[in-house]
């Protein structure tokens, strides 16, 4: 099964962000970047560039701020050829994955990883999934992820509610994700931003990682929250949060042609 052509679509703005019931704050001594399955295999299907290209140029922005931050960087990817126990399910859905071509598996050349950078191998939609990223997270003293990559409506969003549900605060990034197409990454950053994550645009996270951070229109003053997430070394102390009434979630038309293995 071959990933289809994916038609150029304007990347999401301020809008995306109206939706957020929470009101967490990035902070450079507690967040991580991970740049999500990036890889050559996956962006194939922009053979027009956007929004991908767009993403990437946010994506390596953000990047090299968090370097300089002191921010740790993480990137995910699926390795080539795996094996029918390895791919599990998703080869009934999607085929194969990465590996037909030589460089499939490779991350874009724009955001190639640089030393000292974490890269974490997955087999499934989340990041978290039998890997070392939560533990890599707890050693590093990091409880925020920002999250950036592709597919926004995927591995991006289950990253997220799989970080959300580890206690670790996520970050949705809405100008530097991409997706199948506007109504898919639509949907996914309100999902996020109505279940699990804050998200925000290139430009607030990079002020929060440079210290010039101020609060997005809207944005008010949190509370704190009264429930205590549970770490492998027990209860932390809960951090600020503030939450607006609960919306209803519209599910986009289902594709069956799309190759999501992100």
């Amino acid at each position: 099964m071959n990933l289809p052509d994916i038609e150029p679509y304007p990347l999401p703005g301020r809008r995306g962000m109206d939706d957020n019931r929470l009101h967490w704050q990035a902070d450079r001594a507690r967040a991580a970047l991970l740049i999500h399955d990036m890889q050559n295999y996956f962006l194939r299907p922009y053979s027009q560039g956007a929004p991908a290209d767009r993403a990437i140029s946010h994506i390596h922005h953000l990047a090299a701020t968090a370097r300089d931050a002191g921010v740790p960087v993480i990137y995910s990817r699926q390795p080539p050829d795996q094996a029918p126990n390895q791919r599990g399910l998703l080869a009934d859905l999607w085929g194969a994955g990465p590996g037909a071509a030589p460089d499939d598996a490779d991350i874009t050349a724009t955001l190639t990883p640089h030393p000292g950078d974490k890269i974490v191998t997955k087999h499934r939609y989340s990041a978290f999934h039998a890997t070392d990223l939560a533990a890599h997270l707890h050693r590093a003293g990091r409880d925020q992820l920002i999250v950036t990559g592709v597919y926004a409506h995927l591995g991006c969003l289950l990253t997220c509610t799989d970080a959300f549900m580890q206690g670790i605060q996520p970050f949705l990034i809405a100008d530097a994700t991409a997706d199948f197409d506007a109504e898919h990454h639509t949907w996914a950053l309100r999902y996020a931003a109505t279940r699990c994550a804050v998200v925000a645009l290139t430009a607030d996270i990079s002020r929060a990682l440079t210290g010039a951070h101020r609060p997005a229109p809207g944005a008010r003053q949190a509370v704190p929250c009264t429930q205590t997430p549970s770490t492998p070394h027990g209860p932390e102390p809960a951090h600020n949060t503030t939450v607006k009434e609960e919306l209803p979630i519209s599910y986009p038309a289902s594709e069956e042609h799309h190759d999501p293995h992100q």
